[in-house]
């Protein structure tokens, strides 16, 4: 009896200890588009966010969008590059993931996105050698978003977007396109420690 009680304290302790460190190295991981925070309800906050760049893979059920921006990231680029002010050298070039990701639905396709560091913009970020792969530099837009945890499954992200929806549409807020899922956690983090996000683009004066 006294070896269970002991077994069962090390398993709290070591559980303690995962969550510890794995709710601490994540959110400090990735590099975030920056946002202003507009508005903060009980629900839900609205964020401008400045001007960002992403890389968007557009695809259908045949497809896997992640696989394709990740293979972009990890190198199926081309970066030009000047060797002494001179020649130009072609190469493909690994780089940082950010977070969030996100994914929409467009006429019946889905739109994913890697947003790029900010150090890159549509005219230095390098070529990706996919065709389904585009660089895109977003505007300054505004976003009503709702925060919650637990796994980033459609059932989970359906529930608070129509939750948020029912919450702006009580405050008058004016929606300008589908609501998108953000995801800023690896699969392996605990779903209670994850952090999801349902948003919608506004029209904001």
């Amino acid at each position: 009896m006294v070896e269970r009680n002991n077994l069962i304290r090390l398993g709290i302790i070591f559980l303690a200890l995962f969550s510890y460190i794995t709710a601490s190295v994540p959110a400090m991981s990735y590099e975030e588009p920056k946002f202003t925070i507009i508005k903060k309800t009980d629900v839900y906050e609205v964020r401008r966010y400045e001007t960002r760049t992403v890389a968007e893979v557009t695809y259908g059920d045949e497809d896997n969008g992640f696989r394709v921006l990740f293979d972009y990231i990890s190198g199926a680029n081309k970066d030009i590059q000047e060797i002494q002010m001179t020649v130009p050298v072609t190469q493909s070039k690994e780089i940082d993931m950010t977070a969030p990701v996100t994914q929409s639905e467009n006429n019946g396709q889905m739109v994913m996105r890697f947003f790029l560091p900010s150090n890159y913009s549509k005219q230095n970020a390098p070529k990706p050698t996919d065709k389904r792969v585009q660089i895109i530099d977003l505007p300054d837009e505004y976003f009503a978003v709702i925060s919650y945890s637990g796994f980033a499954s459609d059932s989970n992200f359906i529930k608070h977007h129509e939750e948020l929806k029912v919450a702006m549409e009580r405050d008058g807020l004016i929606v300008t396109g589908p609501p998108l899922k953000a995801t800023y956690n690896s699969p392996f983090t605990p779903p209670f420690l994850r952090r999801n996000e349902a948003m919608y683009p506004l029209k904001w004066d």
